[in-house]
């Protein structure tokens, strides 16, 4: 019997490719392509566009890094904004700080929510059922445009990259927008990239959202199907100094919270180390950022 395998298409020069066991659903939404096959390597894996957007066996690292960073780097967040994210991680993740009261979740293709849920149901868990969340099918430049002045502590975008579907979410106006409905101390969040392979993303991003927040920087997670090393999570924040961040104040938090040592990736000195970014990175970001 003949191997099926499954390549990705992000870079026309470089790339990976999967053994798959069993293709689970091919469909082409409003949006986008989606795939979801079980592979011999890593789990269930989603892919939109041909690009991998998740892996059961190394989801833990993006998702960990995207959530718990920006809300213990926040000092007291109560509202979180989530953009994208249709696998349900995310909101997963953000439900396990119990000092959450709403978490919004919103994602314009509702394809994604369906069939993560169908052949992905371990990534989000419970969340989906939680009375704290609430999941909107729809436009999240629409939304953030249309939400109240400082009704949410963070925000983070968990988009696919600026091309398609997702180049909405790195334009001047939607940072602008995100400013405003974000809180005196608040800060947003999102994936910029692999800088070795994507530097533009990182720098361009950044330089957008320095005409709007005092405080911009990224910080890096090696996740292994996201090929070319680190990935960078740029991060933005209208209050506090990015990099003043203490290992032990984040410990305390994390060990108040419940989730000290019940991570496979994000750790306090994880997170505090990862903003100390390599020069072939650091150089991509505004000079005055922190």
């Amino acid at each position: 019997m003949a191997e099926t395998w499954i390549e990705e298409t992000l870079y026309d020069n470089w790339g990976q490719r999967f053994r798959v066991v069993k293709e689970l659903a091919r469909t082409r939404s409003p949006f986008q392509d989606i795939v979801v096959f079980e592979s011999e390597s890593h789990g269930r894996v989603l892919m939109l566009d041909g690009v991998v957007q998740i892996t059961e066996k190394d989801e833990f690292v993006y998702q960990e890094m995207l959530t718990h960073v920006p809300l213990f780097t926040h000092a007291n967040p109560k509202n979180v904004l989530i953009i994208g994210a249709g696998d349900g991680g995310v909101l997963r993740r953000v439900l396990e700080h119990p000092g959450i009261e709403k978490a919004v979740m919103v994602e314009i293709d509702g394809a994604v929510i369906e069939l993560s849920k169908q052949h992905l149901p371990s990534i989000a868990g419970d969340a989906w059922n939680n009375p704290r969340a609430e999941v909107i099918v729809g436009d999240g430049i629409d939304y953030v445009a249309r939400a109240a002045d400082a009704s949410f502590d963070v925000i983070i975008v968990d988009s696919t990259d600026p091309i398609g579907v997702g180049e909405v979410l790195f334009t001047d106006s939607f940072y602008e927008h995100c400013a405003r409905i974000l809180t005196a101390e608040g800060l947003i969040v999102n994936q910029c990239g692999v800088p070795f392979m994507q530097a533009d993303e990182l720098h361009e991003t950044s330089v957008r959202r320095a005409k709007f927040f005092p405080h911009v920087s990224a910080y890096v997670a090696a996740v292994p199907t996201y090929v070319g090393g680190f990935m960078t999570l740029g991060i933005a924040s209208k209050g506090s100094n990015l990099l003043a961040q203490d290992v032990k104040q984040v410990g305390a938090r994390a060990q108040e919270a419940g989730i000290l040592g019940k991570t496979q990736y994000w750790t306090p000195e994880i997170h505090v180390g990862s903003f100390n970014l390599p020069p072939y990175i650091a150089k991509h970001l505004p000079k005055a950022a922190g």
